[in-house]
């Protein structure tokens, strides 16, 4: 079987491509590998291919994984790998084959432009500290979102009997014409131009809004971020998106959390890794130390004769997983440093050590291999 192309490749994007930049390369490479116009062999696996990438990254939740874990991360996630079976919303492509066929997808109607319909998600980012991913936070934040409004309930009228269905359209939001061409006569669809889509005309406003259907708001959001959080992953805020059509919901809001770096600490997965100096002394002798993690200090003991890059492993010091009880570990890397401010006392008695050794040097016995 061969082996699945990265799906910003297939839609020749790079990974900060925008939710709008993903719409319009699917609608640009749907054109052109689509089976009813494109006969050349293979379009239709181009076709299937293009139809995955779009799913996968136009679903927030799906493409946060595939970033993460790329197609393995796709594994019982669903969609086409058994034909057009999956779950996606083929309302795109139907909008873009309803001008070649006067219809959508196999001759299926096109989708009711008149009903609500859920606005488009929005996406933000928020930069959080190496230690809020560790315990976790709760932060609020103002932003601006179009609501429905409150006097009208989105319709826009000052009255239910202030809706009347559109004349020209008879309420069906589109309007259909007919060219005559050399190679017969093509149908074509597209909104009327006197309701704009909606199939409904509006005879005396809402005052609140104007005729809207939405109001204009400051609202604060309250976000809590979950310990174990790494950077990368997406929190989704109901209903905090882009407004709604035709009295439908808003979107959805996701946040990017983007953790920074921290001095010491190194993240891996749950795991946790930082480097601790340690004379050669202590070393050798072994002692014990009070090491640094992310709960707090804790007492180690360095055995004697310890290795420079030697590592030891507090168990369940680590990061807790989202949505799980598991916790990862902390390693402690030993890292061997020579003092380079020795006393005069100190010198004689490392000379005397030397001395009182009486066997050959770590050097000496290395140096004896060549031989």
């Amino acid at each position: 079987m061969a082996e699945k192309r990265d799906y910003y490749e297939v839609l020749g994007l790079s990974k900060s491509a925008t939710d709008q930049d993903i719409k319009k390369a699917y609608r640009s490479l749907a054109k052109k590998f689509h089976p009813d116009v494109n006969k050349e062999k293979g379009s239709d696996v181009k076709f299937k291919e293009v139809q995955e990438a779009y799913e996968t990254l136009m679903d927030p939740q799906k493409r946060a994984s595939y970033d993460q874990f790329g197609h393995a991360g796709m594994e019982g996630a669903g969609g086409f790998g058994q034909g057009f079976g999956g779950s996606a919303d083929f309302g795109d492509l139907n909008d873009i084959f309803g001008s070649f066929f006067g219809g959508g997808m196999g001759g299926q109607q096109r989708r009711n432009t008149t009903g609500p319909r859920q606005g488009e998600d929005r996406l933000m980012r928020m930069n959080i500290d190496f230690m809020d991913s560790v315990t976790g936070k709760e932060s609020s934040f103002t932003i601006d979102v179009d609501e429905q409004c409150s006097e009208c309930m989105g319709t826009g009228a000052h009255s239910k009997d202030d809706v009347k269905v559109c004349s020209t359209c008879q309420g069906k939001g589109q309007v259909t014409q007919q060219q005559r061409t050399p190679f017969g006569v093509f149908q074509s669809s597209a909104p009327c131009p006197d309701c704009r889509g909606t199939g409904k005309k509006i005879v005396n406003k809402c005052k609140k809004c104007n005729g809207s259907g939405h109001e204009h708001k400051k609202v604060t959001v309250d976000l809590k971020i979950p310990a174990g959080i790494q950077s990368g992953q997406r929190l989704r805020v109901p209903h905090r998106g882009e407004k709604g059509v035709n009295g439908g919901p808003n979107g959805d809001l996701f946040i990017e959390v983007l953790v920074g770096k921290h001095k010491y600490f190194i993240r891996e997965g749950s795991n946790i890794y930082i480097q601790i100096p340690l004379s050669a002394l202590d070393a050798t002798l072994g002692t014990k130390v009070d090491v640094p993690t992310v709960y707090g200090d804790v007492e180690l003991t360095i055995p004697p004769t310890t290795q420079h890059g030697t590592q030891f492993r507090l168990k369940g010091k680590g990061m807790k997983e989202i949505n799980s009880s598991h916790m990862g570990d902390q390693y402690v890397e030993v890292k061997i440093e020579v003092d380079d401010r020795l006393t005069r006392e100190e010198k004689e008695l490392y000379e005397k050590l030397r001395q009182l050794r009486g066997k050959e040097s770590i050097y000496e016995r290395f140096k004896k291999t060549f031989k």
